[in-house]
């Protein structure tokens, strides 16, 4: 079958031609114009019959002398319009055409692509084909006069590149499906094909032939001039492909020697069998290095190039590149190149039926599926690379790249590359440098767009109210009706799952969020049991906070719904105490004795809310009350560590005027109320004992500051040096240093690191800085009371009664507290997989509270600044396959042990002493300041707040700030940033810090009333919980096919009007 410019069937197998005859319609002339460009391609220094044919049979004479000129018909020609002004099928929605037939053979099945650019160059007096560029997704080239491969860059192709290109797919071969086993059977094939149409002379085939097996030269290999001058550089790759260093009965058993089998042991490839199938064998590897390959099935011999007569035994495939080759991919070649006996371009599109392996074609050991030859004429080589780029470029689209496999003819390729022509973006040539490589872009945008068919029948919106209840019911907050049905179905979801939530936590990841959240839990825990211990008399302190630490995270770990919370002790909840002990303390009651009351309401209130699905109210908590909610906290954490700080300042005073003359005469003399012996002797008695004697003191130096040199100092430095390397170092995954896997684990233990180092200054320094205080022993604080709470124990019975008004309070406070943490940790932009549990956890909580009233121990709810960090330090990215590739967020490691192990470890935590007293407390301040800052990243209000400072020119891309105008965003942060003061002043006095709790339901009520100033499309874009880049992707969605409709309409009204 002849192969011609106007054939739509590409032939199949050109070894089996035969002579066929096509009867063609005006129909199918029509639709191939429409594919034609109007662009005249001649490759410089090229015939301009290059690519023209003298018979035309296909086409029939023109005699309407009313057709329009050359540059119309391009146009309409370009533009899928007839003559008639009727408008065709744009290429877009051909290709979508294609993309949506059923593969029914599994040889189309895609498969993901590594391309290859080869060029034709001298060494010396030969020839050799020299690799100059790769592409997985994004281009590397080989450096001029540098012996390396360039960083990873978009490419950037000149459009008459793309021209030419497809006038070359249009005018040359094109051959789907060959039947090959070799590279000279590939070029056998090809070759017969331009010969029998026309395109080469038969006294060329020889030397083009010749030009296509010549030797090919990696940038990955390293060339030995002593042996290379030993060594053919020219050698034919007629033999690829033949078995020379294996035995025709090697399925036998090898009982037969074969010849050469030894005598390379540079062997590149081996083929290898047993009972786990056929294997790729990597040289020096042993059994150990056997890859698997994704192609086996397709080959069919070996093709190892070792032992060939004339072949290169220094060849080896780039092992190491290997790994960042996706599996199961195949290869598409591109060898461009100018020699001097040809008149005229010629070029071919091949595409195999079977990938298989060429020997050393390919650096990789990866099968050839694709080959684009391009040959011509000298003095057009640097447009031929261009094209050769251009080619590579398209088979690493994603769109192109399945229409080649499943192209059947040779319109379908023509249409891919239109579709292409129609979503690139022309950069003007006098306003940016293209010398410039253009970094890959962090996220890739989705192709989905350029697959999916346009509708121009709009259809029905989606019921809002529908959407809604469905996420509700996929989260377990829609009611249910029965009692208990919430938390039955939260067990039903949950109960799969357990399994895996041990299975999962098999990472090193897992180990740095474990020791990162002990320390970080450890001495907040600390930190709260001394002053509970203040509030509340010695009946709760240190020690009790670590058991209930240990109690609630053992219990919440094995048994809640959503493990990634960390339960800790919160600030309303020790405000909370102070009142009930104060009341106690008026009254005449036993503290320990009301609150066990209260604590039985509390656990009886909260089962009856998990009974009537009292958890499907979460549903009103918004984004605008959840992120008001966590910046303050965050800003609680901030400001709590530099205040601590500042108070070590206090305790330990620096002389800043160093010529300041102190008085430090100070004594203590007897008064009328001490109770000592007549001999004491007072003037040995420092201040401390004099207040404990009831002496008075007496002196000027009296009230004069003991400064501590270096003490305050030293611990800034601590301070500020645990953050910064923190925050550094968490960062390293995103530097230039290290392999990926060194990069991963030094920001996975950044935090860790930090207290080490900070840890070890403060060691060898030896200033004496404020140190962890752990408990010694294990005893209640108090040695008065047991482990055990007495009910009433001289309260009176009706107290019982009594105890249920603040039980109601303490339950809207555990309850706010711990479903809002809840929402932060179940958001969507965390991509959980495993469900959300809210009725479990809490239900479970209920428990907890119940355990801790029994045992007098502080109760702890969701802390949500330790969950955020929780949840941050065990998110997962993509592991870097393809160069320049960036790492996408991909989820976060839903597992129960990290849970666990921090709260068994604080429990531990009295036998640590020894170890844990040498951590200096501004190491720990330094932690709480890491965290603080890290949880406001990702928060929009902090992003919102941030713009508020900045020029409109700078303000970030955001997409809020593309669907509301910016005044309106503006309003809607200073109404959350009102609302975030109020909470604020509410909470830092204890007179009012008690309505805290209800002050965040009252924020639920101001959201509800914002219906009234914002309208409802402005409260979905500023007060949703949808990831960024899924609206983004509606977005373009909706902006592809408004603007491909209007360029359409446009164009054809153009067309029509010339």
């Amino acid at each position: 079958m002849e192969t011609r410019a106007d054939d739509d069937e590409a032939p199949t197998d050109p070894a089996a031609r035969k002579q066929m005859h096509h009867d063609y319609t005006e129909q199918d002339f029509a639709g191939h114009r429409a594919t034609v460009f109007g662009y005249r391609n001649v490759a410089e220094g090229a015939p301009r019959r290059a690519f023209h044919r003298t018979k035309h049979h296909h086409r029939k004479p023109e005699k309407d002398s009313d057709r329009p000129g050359p540059p119309v018909m391009a146009r309409i020609r370009r533009l899928s319009v007839t003559d008639d002004g009727e408008t065709l099928t744009p290429p877009a929605q051909r290709v979508q055409f294609i993309l949506g037939e059923d593969v029914d053979d599994g040889a189309l099945e895609s498969h993901p692509l590594f391309s290859e650019m080869e060029e034709l160059v001298k060494d010396g007096d030969e020839l050799e084909w020299k690799e100059t560029a790769r592409w997985i997704k994004f281009e590397e080239d080989v450096e001029e006069g540098g012996n390396r491969w360039s960083k990873p860059h978009v490419a950037t192709l000149s459009l008459h590149s793309l021209f030419e290109l497809r006038s070359l797919i249009l005018n040359g071969s094109v051959i789907l499906d060959m039947e090959a086993g070799s590279l000279e059977q590939v070029a056998e094939n090809v070759l017969d094909n331009m010969v029998a149409d026309g395109c080469l002379g038969y006294d060329c085939r020889e030397k083009v032939k010749e030009a296509l097996l010549r030797r090919h030269r990696h940038q990955h290999e390293r060339r030995n001039h002593n042996n290379m001058s030993k060594l053919p550089l020219i050698r034919s790759l007629a033999d690829i492909g033949k078995n020379h260093s294996s035995c025709k009965n090697f399925q036998d058993g090898g009982s037969r020697s074969c010849r050469g089998s030894s005598s390379s042991p540079n062997t590149a490839l081996l083929q290898a069998s047993d009972a786990r199938g056929s294997y790729l064998a990597v040289p020096g590897g042993g059994e150990e290095g056997m890859v698997k390959s994704p192609s086996s099935i397709s080959m069919q011999r070996n093709h190892s190039t070792g032992d060939l007569p004339n072949g290169d035994v220094n060849h080896k495939s780039n092992t190491n590149f290997m790994r960042k080759i996706p599996p199961g991919a195949e290869a598409s070649n591109i060898l461009v190149g100018e020699v001097d006996f040809l008149e005229k371009t010629l070029s071919a599109f091949v595409r195999l039926k079977t990938a298989i392996i060429m020997g050393d074609l390919t650096e990789v050991p990866v099968p050839t599926r694709f080959m684009f030859v391009l040959l011509g004429p000298p003095n057009s080589n640097s447009s031929f690379h261009e094209i050769g780029r251009a080619m590579a470029t398209l088979m690493s689209d994603e769109i192109f790249h399945e229409v080649a496999y499943r192209a059947k003819k040779r319109d379908h390729l023509l249409a891919g590359i239109d579709e292409f022509l129609d979503a690139v973006t022309v950069l003007p040539p006098g306003e940016w440098d293209p010398a410039i490589r253009i970094e890959p872009p962090a996220a890739i945008p989705s192709q989905d767009p350029r697959k999916r068919p346009n509708d121009n029948n709009p259809k029905e919106e989606p019921d809002e109210e529908e959407q809604e209840q469905k996420q509700r019911e996929e989260s377990g907050l829609s009611r249910t009706g029965v009692l208990f049905g919430g938390l039955m179905n939260d067990l039903k979801r949950k109960i799969p799952w357990y399994w895996s939530d041990f299975k999962d936590a098999l990472a090193i990841q897992c180990v740095a969020s474990w020791i990162f959240l002990y320390f970080a839990c450890l001495s907040p825990i600390i930190t709260f049991g001394g002053l509970l211990g203040e509030a509340t008399g010695k009946n709760m302190a240190a020690m009790e906070s670590l058991i209930s630490g240990f109690v609630c995270g053992m219990g919440y770990g094995f048994f809640s719904g959503q493990p990634l919370t960390i339960l800790g002790s919160t600030g309303p909840v020790l405000v909370f105490e102070t009142i009930v002990f104060e009341f106690c303390k008026q009254i005449g009651w036993d503290y320990m004795a009301f609150r066990f009351c209260i604590g039985t309401w509390i656990t009886i209130i909260l089962i009856i809310l998990v009974a009537i699905d009292a958890s499907a109210l979460v549903c009103y908590i918004t984004r605008f009350t959840e992120e008001n909610f966590a910046t303050l906290i965050a800003f609680i954490f901030i400001y709590k560590a530099v205040e601590n700080v500042i108070s070590i300042g206090k305790n330990y005073p620096l002389k800043t005027r160093p010529d300041e003359v102190l008085n430090y005469e100070c004594y203590c003399l007897p008064s009328n109320y001490s109770r000592v012996p007549e001999q004491f002797n007072w003037t040995a008695v420092d201040k401390e004992s004099c207040q404990i004697y009831n002496g008075t003191l007496a002196g000027g130096g009296c009230d004069t500051k003991v400064y501590v040199p270096d003490v305050f100092l030293m611990s800034i430095i601590l301070f500020l040096g645990t953050f910064i390397i923190s925050v550094i170092l968490k960062d390293f995954k995103n530097s230039l240093f290290f392999p990926s896997k060194v990069r991963q684990i030094i920001s996975d233990f950044s935090v860790i690191i930090a207290i080490l180092l900070m840890s070890f200054l403060d060691f060898k320094v030896g200033v004496k800085t404020p140190k962890l205080e752990v408990p010694a022993e294990f005893k209640p604080t108090l040695p008065s009371r047991n482990w055990i709470i007495t009910p009433f124990k001289g309260n009176p019975i009706w107290s019982a009664l009594a105890a249920i008004l603040p039980a109601l309070l303490g339950t809207i406070l555990i309850f706010m507290d711990q479903q809002i943490t809840a929402v932060i940790v179940n958001r969507k932009e965390n991509k959980l997989k495993k469900g959300c549990g809210y009725h479990l956890d809490l239900f479970v909580l209920a428990i907890l509270i119940q355990i801790c009233s029994i045992m007098g121990l502080p109760w702890f709810v969701a802390a949500t600044v330790l969950s955020i960090n929780h949840v941050n330090s065990l998110k997962v990215e993509s592991e870097c396959a393809a160069p320049g590739e960036k790492p996408q967020f991909l989820g976060v490691r839903e597992q129960r042990v990290t849970h666990i192990l921090i709260f068994l470890t604080i429990g531990c935590s009295v036998v640590l002493t020894p170890v844990l007293k040498r951590i200096p407390m501004p190491v720990l301040f330094g932690v709480f300041l890491y965290m603080g800052v890290a949880s406001l990243k990702g928060l929009q209000f902090f992003d919102r707040i941030l713009i508020m400072f900045m020029p409109q020119k700078y303000q970030p891309d955001h997409m809020f700030l593309r669907q509301v105008p910016i005044r309106r965003v503006h309003l809607f942060t200073t109404i959350q940033l009102t609302c975030l003061v109020c909470l604020w002043v509410i909470k830092s006095f204890s007179l009012t810090s008690i309505l805290f709790p209800l002050m965040l339901v009252v924020m639920i009520g101001i959201r509800k009333s914002l219906d009234l100033f914002f309208t409802r499309r402005e409260l979905k874009i500023l007060d949703d919980v949808m990831p960024e880049m899924t609206k983004r992707n509606q977005d373009e969605l909706h902006e592809l096919g408004n603007a491909e409709v209007g360029w359409h309409a446009k164009m054809f009204r153009l067309c029509r009007r010339n």
